[in-house]
């Protein structure tokens, strides 16, 4: 006689505890659930909307700021070359405030403070890095006379060095410009007694020890050489007393004359000794970008 089979399936079929409910099961074809239709979500508000709702709209924002026509602005936002605090925005709609906002065009920040100054300055000969001088000697707030704004220098150059220096109000970015970690470079133009061996722009990059440290150019090249003279040019991020000076007299080439001709992106160009000039909005989304804000 044949022994009953075990009843495991009608366990399933009333409702055991061997598969649970809704699992179908082993050798049976699952019931398709019903189809749900999802209604359309509402389009999501960018952050800016929700913000600044009664903001100015962003394209007059970015013309306001030299950044071009308020044509050419409307087809950079189109284009979704725009962002606003790190959110890019398509919409011609879209309104901000800029006094707190930041907006980059391109990766580049877009300054919005009017009351914010950048200036370019070609700091003579015999002229002291400073705002004014207790000794009487001449200072470089003395070429700053009628201005309302309070500025600083960015940097210093020596007494004897002439060439670019930048003056703001804009702490932030001052201070990001003079510290060495964002290695902002500055390109310094030198005359110095001649002939310069090949190996000396090598020795430059490896490195010099000073008295304070060993100091390593970014680049190094001769612009021109004549009989008894050279003239190089020097780019380097250090940012320490007389360091040109120092690096290529260790070198065995003491500086004759010395100018700085840039820093950044910011060249002295044609500027004229004691002539200051604006920085255009390009020059100073490129001191942003350098600096890393």
């Amino acid at each position: 006689m044949s022994t009953p089979r075990s009843s495991s399936s009608d366990a399933g079929k009333s409702g055991g505890s061997s598969h649970r409910k809704g699992r179908p099961s082993p050798g049976r074809t699952a019931k398709r659930p019903a189809r749900q239709v999802t209604p359309p979500r509402e389009k999501p508000k960018t952050p800016v909307d929700q913000h600044v709702p009664s903001g100015e709209r962003l394209q007059k924002v970015l013309a306001t700021a030299g950044v071009g026509s308020r044509r050419v602005c409307e087809e950079l936002i189109a284009a979704g070359r725009v962002e606003v605090d790190g959110h890019r925005v398509t919409e011609l709609g879209i309104r901000v405030d800029p006094d707190r906002q930041i907006i980059h065009v391109d990766g580049e920040r877009v300054q919005l403070d009017s009351s914010k100054v950048y200036l370019a300055f070609n700091k003579p000969t015999g002229v002291i890095s400073t705002m004014n001088d207790e000794l009487g000697r001449p200072s470089v707030g003395e070429y700053l006379e009628g201005r309302k704004e309070r500025l600083f220098h960015v940097g210093r150059l020596d007494v004897d060095t002439e060439g670019l220096l930048l003056l703001t109000n804009d702490g932030e970015l001052a201070n990001r410009l003079q510290h060495p970690s964002y290695g902002v470079t500055k390109t310094y133009v030198a005359v110095v007694p001649g002939p310069v061996p090949r190996a000396l722009g090598r020795q430059l990059r490896e490195g010099v020890e000073l008295e304070d440290g060993m100091v390593k150019v970014d680049s190094f090249r001769v612009v021109d050489s004549r009989p008894g003279w050279a003239m190089v040019e020097v780019v380097l991020h250090e940012g320490r007393n007389h360091i040109v000076r120092r690096l290529l007299e260790e070198a065995g080439h003491p500086v004759e004359s010395l100018v700085r001709t840039d820093v950044g992106p910011v060249q002295l160009g044609e500027l004229r000794p004691g002539k200051l000039r604006p920085l255009s909005s390009r020059e100073i989304a490129g001191l942003y970008k350098a600096a890393g804000l």
